[in-house]
């Protein structure tokens, strides 16, 4: 090589080395190399804001190539803003799901498949989550979503009226024969406008209870009612069962009072209602505690739930992993959000969640999540307020008598199975 040539050479490579220092120590330069994802939440919206904002800088510093980007709307506004943006190609590449849309969006083609992702990642462990919380958010063996939070129904119970009752409390173990049983000698010691038992009998409870009684709401490929069968049956005589009773007040005896005032005033023994409750019991005059609900045949319970999800047309599938494996699950951000009350995380990590489970009232706050390991997901179909509705008016003839629990169940199909047809 001749000696120009070498100085030319020379020159171009310090020059290429200088520039690529230039970039390296120039940090609008490396923030425009970033990945930026978007991620669209209502959950957050409005009190959540910040701690959303705290998890997103907790993940840029664990995560320094990827820059999430937050976009809000209220609940009330999220899923019709979310339906046009789908619609117009603008889907964002994270974004929040409650399971009843999470069921549409997924079976429509519009989430990515994580499994790519996931197989990738090698710090991800599906035990990181709690239970069946994971599970419940794939269909066809494709894992479509994350759990980023939940809530469940578990049984209250008023600690000072079981006592005075000398009645034996609930516990883990109970089926629902034990929970008769407790409620028939509840029911005759307790005073006159004090109830031993209050569950429902409508749409939400039902469906649990068939799960529970070993039933399915819809067939497997959702063209036709099941409920109607003999665990429908079941289910809706053990209902049904505990107001004929007289362990489950009726709207006439409960006068004024909504089922949560009643069990603050005292005048439940046993209660079956959603965890939120707790803050608004804690002032409550008497001792109470919780436990898993009891099962029928087989054990359930409701599972509530809100997933982080991504586009299947996002440009960047492992950053929109990235993203949202740790906001469902990082120790850092489950922190955030226990501490900020922001809803429950569905984690296994015990020591993360000690802060939750040590907090009293309820002493026994480990119900919440031995509840995930048997989740019963609410039936969705398209026209679900139609589905409920029609559901809940047959269950209301039957509570009141004017038809059989067979009749109301036949009936409550035929109307469902309409329904479906126009699927």
């Amino acid at each position: 090589m001749k000696s120009s040539t070498r100085k030319i050479w020379a020159a171009t490579v310090a020059g290429i080395l200088v520039a690529g220092i230039g970039i390296a120590s120039n940090p609008a330069v490396a923030a425009a190399r970033k990945t930026t994802i978007n991620f669209f939440t209502f959950t957050a919206v409005p009190d959540h804001m910040k701690d959303l904002q705290a998890m997103v800088a907790a993940f840029e510093k664990k995560n320094p190539t990827i820059h999430v980007n937050i976009q809000s709307a209220s609940y009330a506004e999220y899923f019709t803003k979310l339906k046009t943006r789908v619609a117009g190609n603008q889907t964002p590449d994270t974004f929040e799901l409650n399971y009843e849309n999470f069921v549409t969006y997924a079976s429509a083609g519009t989430l990515l498949n994580l499994n790519t992702a996931s197989a990738r990642d090698h710090s991800f462990k599906k035990t990181a989550y709690y239970g069946k919380a994971y599970d419940v958010f794939a269909q066809g063996g494709k894992q479509y979503g994350v759990p980023s939070s939940f809530s469940t129904v578990v049984l209250f119970y008023n600690k000072d009226l079981f006592k005075a009752a000398g009645v034996a409390t609930p516990n883990s173990s109970w089926d629902w024969s034990d929970e008769a049983a407790a409620a028939a000698q509840l029911k005759a010691k307790l005073p006159e406008g004090t109830y031993a038992d209050f569950q429902p009998t409508q749409f939400w409870e039902f469906y649990k209870v068939l799960g529970q009684a070993g039933g399915q709401f819809l067939s497997a490929d959702k063209k036709s009612a099941t409920f109607n069968k003999q665990p429908g049956i079941n289910a809706l005589n053990w209902l049904i069962g505990k107001t004929t009773a007289g362990y489950t007040p009726t709207k006439a005896q409960m006068g004024t009072l909504g089922d949560d005032a009643m069990f603050k005033a005292g005048k439940l023994a046993m209660y079956h209602s959603g965890i939120w409750l707790f803050d608004s019991f804690k002032a409550v005059p008497f001792g109470w505690d919780i436990a898993v609900e009891p099962g029928g045949v087989t054990p359930g319970n409701h599972f509530f739930a809100n997933a982080v999800v991504a586009s299947a047309k996002t440009k960047y599938p492992y950053a929109a992993w990235k993203w949202a494996q740790f906001m469902t699950s990082d120790p850092a951000a489950v922190k955030i959000r226990l501490a900020a009350a922001w809803e429950i995380p569905a984690v296994s990590d015990k020591k993360a969640l000690s802060g939750y489970l040590s907090k009293t009232p309820p002493a026994n706050r480990a119900a919440v999540f031995e509840a995930l390991k048997n989740p019963i997901v609410p039936p969705v179909i398209r026209q679900q307020n139609e589905m409920q509705d029609s559901v809940n008016s047959w269950l209301e003839k039957a509570l009141s008598g004017s038809v059989s629990v067979t009749e109301a169940l036949n009936s409550a199909a035929k109307d469902v199975n309409a329904i479906l047809a126009k699927e």
